[in-house]
């Protein structure tokens, strides 16, 4: 893939993601609405994320992370289109036989599992509603896990646009049902629009899906050696995952012993700091990671250390002005998009203080991602293994403490943003060591240039906060929301302005190539 197919396919599901986010905030602006922010929202966000979390684990996560880089040099090595055919089926049989006897056994024992998984749920009809809407939220597990089998048989083949629209899909469903079923269904009509989303999913990739080869036909013959490395590197990526998920976990049951609506600010601020690190993040290290795998697989080496450099920098020219505006414009955002019905200005600003102190690690965790993806490409799994623990100790730790200050459910937030800096830290001296010099000095020159042009983004904003007041007390309205986009669209002038100025490298090439063309 060329350098100007990357910036091609990385747009692609960047603009794919922009809908995806915007309607995950319709999505939550529709629950917040309906449900509120505590009581049934709380059920609902904290049964979910079970599920949310376990999906991480299966092949959308951990086991992707193992496939695509076998997948992608079996893809790149030849041909031959029976090897990577036969590495999808195995995968189907695989996730088959493993999600089937698990959703069974937790649509059987929901309730006893709600009682340990979530114990901070005293009251009775908080178990009952919750054991209820996890026997259905489960069975998403196994729509979600053989769409992203798909999606990564896509993605390494060089397709990324139809795997890039089936979180649209998701968010439409969830939200149209919760519409259309709330009044006959209550919070199952979330359980509804959770199980048709999953499904659609799956349908919509069919088709292309096909096109390059693939099908859905499960091959439980497992002695495929390709397969079989596939599982000895999935243990170690699926005990990273692990860690991750018992500590966003324990944060969320950290916050069920907070202030009311702890759980719920947590979730939303998630939601609103995932807008730019799905856009950005997500999309880079989507489209770089079967990239990685392919130079690995041809001993590209001088590739590799460009596309690292690349990576960093481009994450760094996006992500570091969202945080910046995600933490100081929260209260602004949150208050136009979901501040309604029984969601108060008081559950605004506590969301929006824990979306600044997500916001604060917004870089890190990108960055962090990606060069775990390096890693993974180079078939080393153990580094990111001992990092991820390094990561989640200091978190747990920080959590503890600072969730008894003053800042309650923020410091959870804190401490998340403090540990993945740590672990960044950590992995760019590893990286540093192991694959030489990657253009340091030009990741260190569009620093320095990013540091020079959000002093006048935050002037800018300082400016308008001062002009504008507090109106967002007000909650959603018309006019806040036309206030609203005329903060974001001069806050994006501002910065488009000053990396042009400064020639910020990511813009200037693709200003350059729209120039050729």
């Amino acid at each position: 893939m060329t350098a100007e197919n990357t910036t091609r396919s990385t747009v692609t599901v960047m603009i794919c993601t922009l809908f995806s986010r915007i309607l995950g905030f319709v999505r939550i602006a529709v629950l917040a609405a309906i449900f509120g922010a505590g009581g049934v929202a709380d059920v609902i966000n904290l049964t979910f994320s079970i599920p949310n979390n376990l999906r991480k684990l299966s092949a959308e996560g951990a086991l992707s992370s193992a496939f695509i880089p076998v997948l992608s040099k079996s893809i790149v090595g030849g041909s031959d289109r029976s090897e990577p055919v036969k590495i999808i089926r195995n995968l189907i049989g695989f996730q088959l036989i493993v999600i089937i006897p698990l959703t069974v056994l937790c649509i059987v024992f929901s309730e006893p599992l709600i009682r340990i998984v979530l114990a901070e749920f005293n009251e009775p009809w908080e178990i009952e509603l919750s054991s209820g809407l996890f026997r259905w939220f489960i069975n998403y597990l196994l729509f979600i896990s053989i769409s992203a089998v798909i999606m990564g048989a896509l993605n390494s083949s060089g397709h990324f646009l139809f795997p890039a629209v089936t979180p649209i899909l998701f968010s439409v469903c969830v939200i149209s049902s919760i519409l259309i079923l709330h009044r006959f269904l209550g919070a199952y009509s979330m359980a509804a629009g959770v199980i048709t989303g999953g499904a659609a999913q799956i349908l919509f990739q069919l088709r292309i899906f096909r096109r390059y080869g693939f099908d859905l036909k499960p091959d439980f013959n497992f002695r495929n050696e390709k397969f079989i490395l596939i599982l000895k590197q999935w243990l170690p990526v699926l005990a990273t995952s692990s860690i991750l998920t018992v500590t966003q976990t324990v944060a969320f049951r950290f916050a069920s012993g907070l202030s009311e609506g702890s759980t719920s600010a947590l979730t939303y601020a998630i939601v609103y700091w995932q807008f730019p690190y799905g856009i950005f993040s997500a999309s880079i290290s989507t489209v770089l990671f079967p990239k990685m795998a392919r130079q690995i697989g041809v001993s590209d080496i001088d590739g590799l250390r460009d596309t690292l450099q690349y990576g960093i920098r481009y994450l760094a020219v996006l992500l570091v002005p969202s945080a910046i505006f995600l933490s100081m414009f929260g209260h602004e955002l949150i208050s136009v998009t979901i501040q309604r019905g029984m969601f108060t200005a008081e559950n605004t600003s506590m969301t929006s203080n824990v979306l600044t102190a997500y916001s604060l690690g917004l870089f890190s965790t990108g960055a962090y991602n990606f060069l775990q993806r390096y890693f993974y490409s180079d078939n080393n799994y153990r580094i990111p293994f001992i990092v991820t623990g390094i990561v989640a100790v200091t978190d747990v730790v920080l959590s503890v403490w600072l969730k008894e200050t003053v800042l309650g459910v923020t410091g959870l937030a804190l401490a998340n943003s403090a540990a993945f800096s740590v672990g960044l830290i950590v992995l760019l001296i590893i990286v540093r060591k192991r694959a030489g010099r990657f253009h340091g000095k030009k990741i260190l020159v569009t620093f320095i240039k990013l540091a020079a042009a959000m002093g006048p983004l935050i002037i800018f904003m300082l400016i308008l906060e001062k002009f504008t007041g507090s109106w967002w007390l007000d909650g959603s309205s018309f006019r806040n929301l036309v206030l609203l986009a005329g903060g974001f669209a001069g806050s994006c002038a501002v910065i488009l302005l000053m990396y042009r100025i400064l020639k910020i490298e990511m813009l200037d090439d693709i200003l350059r190539r729209r120039r050729k063309r």
